[in-house]
């Protein structure tokens, strides 16, 4: 209790002695005997009245008291004492003091006389800027017309001194200011004066005790506490001891997955200096334990050498806990014992490893286990699918009602619930619901809807058509069983994962190209069989001012239509796709082509493609790959007996592709990604020579900008950073305007991700590359050897009304000579990507 309370107190006695003489001299007749001498008499207390209390209700005040009409009172005595220490406690009364009011007889009437502490008008901050002002604002919190105690004003300076500190700032001194608002009564208005000081931050953090491991092994375990110093640009060294506390951990865990099942932080300190902090750690590592003698008990389904195999923990391997609780619970790279049983519907099943013995430097472990039940599922319960239809998400799910409960096929269908595109991945829940009783377990999945439709307004310059502007959208979630009634026209009718897309791109008359797909990915609703078709309408005209009759132009009409199934050989993730598609080409004076300037070309195609994807998010992939194998024929017209069409009257090739990605986590959140590819297109008559059609270019984005004669006819556009895009002046040798394009090509690329955002409405990572390939114009040219090589640094942001958009930088290694002018390539190459990902 302070020292101003016990002043106080003491005022109320002598306040109270006086008043009770005062009181007996007008009353003499009904005084109480020794009253004159100041000692203690009983009382009735008759009422009690507030004074001086302006904005705080008294009946409320008198309550706080804890006094009541009729109580007996002591006159002095404890009972107005603790009266007083009741209001003081509040926090809310600068001042406090008691009289007595009159006497009557027996009866005391007390009267509290109270000194409101002021409320809060406004509060500024000054020694700061406009920025960090702000920024404290938002924390702090005060609130106009709250009472301005002294609790508010040591939480107030606790909160600025916090701000500062995990910025680096532990000098900072805080002084709050009481100034008198005269527009309001009773109100003040709170200068909080900072001064930060001068910022501290850790230049050096020292081990002691440490000897199985350096130094800077164990500063990397630290992932929030850094030093700042030369090279460590990047580090803050800001020192918080939250985030420090949880480093501690890290490390211990480091120590217990190496063997140091004992290892502690034995005690940690800061030491200050000129140059800053220095964190003091030391450690107690404690011997280096092996696992020796691993039994089992309990376990009546798999023999103790099956187990064993699973666990793959070898007598004389390094103890850690981290590596048997993977083994024994969840092993993201392989098997593990807990899925060995839950994969098989023991979802009841338990394992408890006990250490039966230290020895030494050697722990026996018994593996008690508790196999259980089967259990099967009862019921699946999906919540939070707003747009879509419960259908679209049941047709994607491994767990069906009556099946054996499977932890595999669980997390099988998250990934495929993921892979729809429809929900935020990150947000895809799965709680089992197990009921021991009768053996059963209810799935209950969680989804969040993500935009999945993706609107493009864009406009380029296009090489020859000049700026060209595209109009485009795509309906990934579109329901045609809804279309019929207006009122799902909202503004398209959603749900059932079809998908509707409709592009269009002009640049007036000189380029206009129309598409139109529609994806069934369910036909008849029963089996995972998808069905496509589409329409594509194109023309260039050269020259601004184009003739009908004489002008050089180049019109494309096509029409594709597929079908797809999902297989289950080798694996349910493989996918089998065949399609048939035709497209007509017109040309009118068309002089890009060798040989063929005039009449109608026909390619008449049928393609196969047997692909498996086994990514876990499409978005952001962290693990898994793709496989792709394509091939493209049309009829063999050149080998039939008899028939001989001319070169180009009906197109002829056979073409392969091969593409292949894979994904694999390395640390924390850092991926590494590796693709392959290869291509070759081949006539079926080898005195045929091969057509401008479908061939290959390689360079620069990929998006195929550099004119589009060579998109029209169905070129295949491959992306190679660090280098032009094809048909320019420094494009690679077989990508040029003066070629059709490559017969055969092949492609490496190493690429490591990290994200930066993976809300949905906008995921974001930075990525690294090194990449080679080439594209050759003839066989014999072909040398798998014989790559451009480049590397560089890039972005992706998928964006849910947008789709993708990508920005690279790379720095080509060889030099490609110009062909106009004898140069050389000698700088880096930005890109832009939109729409699809580099191949």
């Amino acid at each position: 209790m302070s020292s101003s309370y016990h002043t106080i107190l003491r005022a109320l006695a002598i306040t109270l002695s006086l008043g009770v003489a005062a009181s007996e001299a007008a009353l003499a007749q009904t005084a109480p005997v020794g009253a004159a001498q100041g000692e203690p008499q009983r009382y009735t207390l008759g009422g009690i009245t507030i004074s001086g209390a302006r904005y705080l209700d008294a009946n409320t005040l008198i309550g706080l008291t804890g006094l009541k009409i009729g109580d007996p009172i002591t006159i002095p005595g404890e009972e107005v004492g603790k009266a007083i220490r009741k209001l003081w406690d509040q926090g809310i009364l600068g001042d406090v003091s008691v009289s007595i009011d009159h006497i009557e007889g027996q009866r005391i009437f007390l009267d509290f006389n109270l000194k409101e502490r002021p409320r809060l008008s406004k509060f500024e901050f000054s020694g700061i800027g406009k920025s960090q002002a702000d920024e404290l604002k938002n924390k702090i919190k005060l609130i106009r017309g709250k009472v301005v105690t002294d609790a508010l004003l040591s939480n107030t300076k606790a909160q600025v001194r916090k701000f500062y500190t995990n910025k680096g700032f532990l000098d900072t001194k805080v002084n709050i200011v009481q100034v008198p608002d005269s527009s309001l009564s009773n109100s003040v208005l709170l200068d909080i004066k900072v001064d930060k000081g001068a910022k501290v931050r850790i230049h050096d953090i020292v081990f002691e005790g440490n000897e199985a491991f350096k130094d800077g092994t164990l500063k990397g375990k630290f992932k929030k506490t850094k030093e700042k110093k030369f090279p460590k640009f990047f580090n803050s060294g800001k020192f918080q001891r939250a985030e420090f506390e949880e480093d501690k951990k890290k490390l211990i865990d480091f120590y217990n997955a190496q063997g140091y099942r004992d290892a502690v932080v034995v005690s940690d300190s800061l030491e200050r200096d000129d140059k800053g902090l220095t964190l003091k750690v030391r450690v107690d590592e404690g011997p280096k334990y092996y696992f020796r003698h691993i039994t089992w008990n309990g376990n009546y389904l798999y023999d103790d050498k099956t187990l064993a195999s699973v666990l793959a923990i070898k007598e004389g391997s390094v103890y850690s806990k981290e590596t048997l609780d993977k083994r024994l619970n969840y092993n993201p790279t392989g098997q593990d014992v807990t899925s060995l049983y839950m994969n098989d519907g023991y979802l009841f099943f338990q394992i408890e490893p006990v250490e039966t013995k230290v020895e030494g430097d050697s722990i026996d472990i018994e593996m008690r286990i508790t196999e259980g039940v089967q259990a099967r599922i009862k019921e699946i319960n999906i919540a939070g699918n707003t747009k879509t239809s419960d259908h679209v998400v049941r047709r994607a799910l491994y767990t069906l009602p009556g099946d054996k409960f499977s932890r595999e096929q669980l997390i099988r269908s998250q990934r495929e619930i993921a892979t729809l595109g429809y929900f935020d991945p990150e947000k895809i829940g799965m709680n089992p619901v197990p009921n021991q009783a009768d053996g059963t377990v209810d799935i209950n999945y969680t989804v969040e809807e993500k935009p999945s439709d993706q609107i493009t307004l864009s406009g380029g310059w296009g090489g020859y058509a000049g700026f060209i502007g595209t109009v485009g959208l795509v309906f990934n979630n579109f329901s045609l069983r809804k279309a019929s009634s207006l009122r799902n026209w909202t503004p398209v009718p959603a749900g059932d994962g079809q998908r509707l897309a409709l592009n269009v791109q002009a640049n007036g008359l000189q380029y206009q190209a129309y598409s139109f797909s529609f994806t069934e990915p369910w036909l008849g609703g029963r089996k995972p069989n998808s069905f496509s078709f589409s329409l594509n309408k194109s023309i260039q005209r050269l020259g601004t001012n184009f003739d009908p009759k004489t002008g050089s132009s180049i019109k494309v009409n096509s029409a594709s239509v597929s079908l797809g199934r999902r297989l289950r050989w080798p694996d349910d993730y493989f996918t089998l796709s065949n399609s048939l598609s035709f497209s007509q080409y017109k040309l009118q004076n068309y002089t890009y082509f060798e040989n063929f300037n005039n009449g109608n070309a026909n390619n008449f195609t049928f393609n196969t493609t047997l692909a498996r994807n086994s990514i876990d998010n499409p978005t952001f992939t962290r693990r898994g790959s793709t496989l792709s194998l394509s091939v493209n024929l049309t009829p063999p017209y050149s080998v039939f007996k008899g028939s001989h069409p001319s070169v180009n009257e009906w197109v002829e090739f056979h073409k392969w592709m091969f593409d292949a990605s894979w994904f694999s986590p390395l640390v924390g959140k850092l991926v590494l990604n590796t693709r392959a590819h290869f291509g070759f297109i081949g006539s079926y008559n080898s005195s045929r020579q091969i057509g401008p059609f479908e061939r290959f270019k390689l360079g620069g984005s990929g998006l195929g900008y550099g004119g589009a004669s060579n998109f029209l006819v169905g070129t295949e556009y491959v992306g190679l950073r660090g280098y032009d895009d094809p048909n320019g002046t420094e494009s690679l040798p077989a990508s040029r305007q003066s070629s059709n394009g490559g017969v055969v090509y092949n492609k490496y690329v190493l690429e490591m991700r990290y994200p930066v955002s993976l809300n949905p409405a906008a995921t974001v990572y930075v990525l690294g590359f090194a990449e080679a390939g080439n594209s050759f114009e003839k066989y014999t040219d072909y040398n798998p050897y014989k790559l451009y090589r480049s590397a560089g640094l890039g972005a992706r942001i998928f964006m849910s009304a947008f789709g993708l958009l990508g920005f690279d930088y790379g720095w080509g290694f060889d030099n490609v000579p110009v062909y106009t002018a004898g140069q050389k390539q000698t700088t880096g190459r930005f890109h832009f990507i939109i729409g699809q990902q580099i191949r």
